[in-house]
This record gives C-alpha cells, structure tokens and sequence, in this order.
C-alpha cells in the first residue's frame, strides 16, 4: 500500500505537468486500435437472411465478445506489466505504476484540448474554433455559433471531469493501474461504439451499459467533489448554486451519469448548459441544465478548467487520505 500510494501521487504529479503528448505511444490508444481491429471484425458478420430479432441478438452477442475481449486483453497486459516489475524490485514496481498512473488520468490533456478551443474563440475564429471542439465532442459542430462552441467546451470538460478525471482515479486509488485500466477500456469502448444510432444500437449495447455501471458511483462522488469544489474557489463560482442545480437536473441526460457533474458546473458558473444538440446530422432533443441567469462566455471555458483542477485535487487528497489511513492501521 506504501508503494502503491507513492505511484498513485507521483502518477497524478507528472499528468498535471506532462499531458499527454502526442509523439508517446498511448495504452489507450492501443486500446483504442484493438477495438478497431474487433469491429471490424465482428460488425461486419454476414446478416443478410436473418430475421430481424435474430439479427439483433447477433449484434448484441457480437459486441458482448468485443467487450470481454477488450477487457481481458487489458486485464492481462496490465496485470503482467506490473505484477512482473514489482516482482523484479519494487523500485521497479513503483516507477511503471507510477507511469501507467500518470496514463490513466488525463487532467491536463482535458484542460489541453479545451483551451484549444478557447484560444481559436478568442484570436483565430469561428471556423476554427468548430475544428477544435470537434476534436473533443461527438456531436455536429458545423452548425454551432460562438456561444455554442464554448458550451460544447465546457459541457465536456464538465462530463469528463468524472469520466476522465474522478472515476479513473477511484478506481486506481481501489485497484491499482489493472483496475484503472480496466475502467477506461469500459470508457473508450462507449465512447467508439457506444451509441444509440442504427448501427451500434444493439452492437454497442454491452459497452453503454458497462459504462453506465462503471460510472454510477464516481459521477456522483465527482458531483459532491465539484461542490466542495465551487465552495473553495472563490468568486468565479457559486457553491450555493452548484448544489441546487445539481439537485434540481442531475437527471436531465438520458445517461444516468452525464449530467450529474454538468449539473454542478451549470450551477456553480450560474449559466445554462445542455438542450438540443446535432448528431449525424439528426437534432436530438435534450432538456436544458442551469439557469439562464447570464450569457455564456468564452472566460467560462477556463473557469471550467480552474473547476476541473480544484476538484481532481480534492479527489488525489481524499484518496491519499484513505490510503495513509490504511497504511496506519
């Protein structure tokens, strides 16, 4: 457990001071590539003849084995990686958990990519401004003005807070790097195939709601965090708000997740998040979340980010604490 809490802070120091920088080979994106390689394996099943109830559950079995086989890829890589490093000499041990600690969490890619869309809001323009959120959202940009940009921004660093930021943590904080990268097997998977749209609908089905049950828990401790959050950080937020929001539209998502840290950042800037949004060209309708109390600003992307920050600290000190705690008894 001493080793472990040493790799779990010493991970979390180099995520805020290296990113992720785009030349490093990255688990996740090798992830990524084997969900890749097994759709196209496997979505691409002769169906034709097939009664549609049958096709359905083919699907649905398809992309049942994509999942146990993404997980026990990730499970088995990871275990020996680490399990065999502590086994040579636990200095060994620490310094690849520490590394693959450091892989797991993604606070400063988050702050990274989003300020990117700030910087083109502010200096380069709308078009691309969209190019840049597009590089973080799964929704059309095309069509977004301004103020719609800045909101896609912030809705995401919001959202990933929990999915990008919190949940990993817990779960490496409880399991150590196999778990945490278990957890964002569960995550990318949703995210590559997880949709609701004709063609992963019953594919993707094993991936969503593996996701959803991974985040259940860590999107609500992440809502509680962000609060304290807000009531920590001063005059850019509103601690007051942020709870009330966050009791009043912490469901309005169709994800049981979503909205719970999306809800809290709405309430604690004092603006209104969420409401239709394009995808593959098709409006979708979603409930508002906030209160329209003043207009969205492009600042409100980096007093996200300051949001983000305060509460992955929070988590890294809460975590910590439990782990001398255990240590000492």
């Amino acid at each position: 457990m001493l080793y472990h809490s040493i790799a779990f802070f010493l991970g979390f120091l180099l995520d805020l001071i290296l990113g992720d920088p785009y030349w490093l080979p990255h688990p996740i994106r090798l992830i990524g590539n084997l969900i890749v390689v097994l759709e196209k394996r496997f979505l691409s099943k002769e169906t034709k003849g097939k009664e549609h109830k049958e096709q359905e559950k083919s699907e649905r079995r398809r992309g049942t084995l994509l999942v146990f086989i993404v997980l026990s890829v990730t499970f088995a890589v990871t275990a020996f990686l680490v399990i065999g490093a502590y086994l040579l000499h636990p200095y060994l041990g620490v310094a690849v958990e520490t590394i693959m600690t450091y892989q797991i969490l993604a606070v400063k890619c988050l702050k990274v990519e989003s300020m990117k869309v700030y910087q083109s809001l502010t200096k380069e323009g709308i078009e691309e401004a969209r190019k840049a959120v597009a590089m973080i959202v799964g929704r059309d940009t095309a069509v977004l003005d301004g103020t719609g940009v800045a909101k896609a921004a912030i809705e995401t660093v919001a959202e990933n807070t929990s999915d990008g930021v919190i949940a990993p943590m817990l779960y490496t904080a409880l399991g150590g790097p196999v778990l945490g990268f278990l957890y964002k097997a569960v995550n990318t998977m949703d995210s590559m195939i997880g949709y609701k749209n004709e063609k992963y609908l019953n594919f993707g089905r094993t991936a969503a709601k593996s996701d959803d049950v991974c985040n259940y828990l860590p999107s609500r401790i992440s809502a509680y965090l962000m609060i304290a959050a807000a009531y920590l950080g001063g005059s850019d937020f509103s601690g007051k708000g942020a709870y009330r929001i966050y009791k009043r539209d912490r469901r309005n998502h169709a994800s049981p997740n979503s909205a719970q840290t999306e809800s809290v950042c709405a309430g604690a800037l004092g603006i209104q998040l969420a409401g239709d949004a394009v995808y593959f060209g098709k409006v979708v309708k979603k409930p508002h979340i906030g209160d329209d109390t003043r207009p969205v600003e492009y600042e409100d992307i980096r007093r996200a980010n300051r949001l983000m920050y305060l509460t992955a600290w929070l988590g890294e000190t809460g975590c910590l604490f439990f782990m001398v705690l255990i240590i000492l008894l």
